[in-house]
């Protein structure tokens, strides 16, 4: 069997990975023609990526993706510690608060890799590159798909691409189309005389922004129990460490907060982030310093495609793998771990259904609705509810969003979660290990997003933290200022 990947990105080398290995011959047609660094060092100094901008953004590889490679492909695992990436585990360097701390069955599971987006995919590369069956071309535009006509719907069997000898058609058993948010596929199909994927799009309202710091010799990060991530309202901020002593700071608003678009230019990159206490610590310039420019991206969208309707396949032979079939909120660090996951299910479809391309493409669309359609709902949800705190903290409202103070007007359901969110689950996962292991699975992909709220034990103590919210002291000033303050600091700045 022969398959064509397009893209080779993150997504495109986990598919070429998971087919090479069970003996299918893989080309890599990837539209960026830079050659490969000679080490991750070089990568990150030199590298162009112009096909993949993300990769200067901060990235979390979640348990699920280092558990899929540790059943899977445990020499990649190796040679990404070999790189400089190393292993966060559950219950390491708790705080005095959480302690003593006994491990349960599972726990040996929650493990994350700290790496960069950058090294990740440099060693992924390195390792698929390896494989006996695997071809890489890179240079090559995809012009659209080599279809003909099967019973009702197209089958493909190749692709037109541009090479830098000419225009080319390739022929193939199978086409994968891994070239992210920015896929074509839908226009080549409708080229090929198929129809186009049901698809339904959701912007996810923010902008964000991140820069890369390295740690001074000598110096330590200043906690090492995760990943430091916030959510305060106006402003979601996060820190992630990855290899060889390097972290990056990510900042997220409003597309539509005007005053915070300054968050967009390094000096009030600076500014803001020193504002936040959790990042303070890392930046300080004692500690760590600045190794690259400030980051942008925006345009971001919560998307899914379906390409399988009522049981019948729209389009034979080719199957879209990673963000060009479902992408979510980045800030939310699922896309990478996600699509390797992707990738293996598309192989598994494949060596299942050799001879079968429509049972393929029912197998694999059940197993996309099964593992990725539940954290394509969780965040669209997520933002939403996002959206309204940030416009109402724009507009100075927060205080009818959180509920009516005359207890015998009708509460609303949505005020009431956020409360129990904000003032329940946050400070107990600082304070009940039951809690944070419940919160911790669920951020790392290895349990389904709505097992918190169907955990009658996890949700008892939560509620029993919220019912107790009153006598709590507000920890506001120990996450970041009020939205107001902000601003004064940005504009003091300019």
């Amino acid at each position: 069997m022969k398959a064509i990947v397009l893209g080779g990105s993150m997504a495109g080398l986990g598919t070429a990975l998971a087919l090479s290995r069970r003996g299918v011959e893989v080309v890599i047609a990837e539209q960026d023609g830079n050659p490969l660094p000679p080490d991750p060092v070089e990568a990150f100094r030199t590298w162009q990526r112009k096909g993949a901008p993300q990769v200067w953004h901060s990235h979390a590889f979640l348990s699920r993706l280092r558990n899929l490679l540790l059943e899977h492909a445990p020499d990649v695992h190796r040679a990404l510690l070999d790189a400089g990436a190393h292993e966060m585990r559950f219950g390491d360097h708790f705080p005095p608060e959480l302690l003593p701390y006994e491990p349960e069955p599972g726990d040996e599971e929650l493990v994350l890799l700290a790496c960069r987006r950058i090294t990740f995919e440099w060693v992924l590369r390195h390792k698929v590159l390896e494989q006996p069956h695997v071809t890489w071309r890179g240079g090559v535009a995809c012009l659209g798909l080599d279809a003909k006509p099967d019973a009702d719907v197209p089958r493909v069997t190749g692709v037109r691409v541009r090479t830098p000898e000419g225009e080319e058609t390739w022929q193939a058993d199978v086409v994968v189309d891994a070239t992210g948010r920015r896929s074509k596929l839908p226009d080549w199909l409708a080229a090929a005389g198929g129809e186009r994927p049901d698809e339904e799009t959701e912007e996810c309202g923010i902008f964000y922004t991140s820069r890369f710091y390295r740690l001074r010799e000598g110096q330590k990060p200043p906690t090492s129990n995760g990943l430091v991530g916030m959510d305060i309202g106006y402003l979601k901020y996060a820190v992630f460490p990855g290899d060889s002593g390097i972290f990056s700071v990510t900042l997220a608003a409003s597309k539509d907060d005007a005053p915070l678009r300054a968050l967009l230019r390094q000096p009030f990159f600076e500014v803001a982030a020193r504002e936040l206490p959790p990042v303070r610590d890392w930046i300080d310039p004692a500690r760590s310093e600045p190794v690259t420019d400030v980051w942008p991206m925006a345009g971001l969208k919560n998307r899914r495609r379906r390409f399988v309707r009522d049981g019948r396949p729209l389009v034979l032979g080719v199957h879209a793998v990673g963000d060009a079939a479902v992408c979510t909120n980045p800030m939310y660090g699922r896309g990478c771990s996600l699509a390797l996951v992707h990738a293996f299910l598309l192989a598994d479809a494949v060596l299942a259904h050799p001879d079968d391309p429509a049972a393929c493409a029912r197998a694999f669309d059940l197993a996309t609705r099964r593992e990725l359609d539940p954290w394509y709902e969780s965040a669209r949800m997520q933002d939403r509810d996002a959206r309204d705190v940030m416009a109402a903290q724009r507009s100075d409202t927060l205080s009818e969003l959180d509920g009516p103070a005359d207890p015998t007007r009708p509460v609303d359901p949505k005020a009431f979660m956020r409360s129990v969110l904000q003032e329940g689950l946050f400070p107990a996962m600082r304070e009940d290990v039951v809690v944070l292991r419940a919160v911790v699975r669920v951020l790392n992909l290895l349990d389904p997003p709505e097992s918190i709220l169907t955990n009658p034990d996890v949700i008892g103590r939560v509620l029993a933290v919220w019912r107790d919210r009153d006598q709590r002291e507000r920890r506001q000033s120990e996450l970041g200022p009020r939205r107001d303050g902000m601003i004064r600091a940005l504009r003091a700045a300019a």
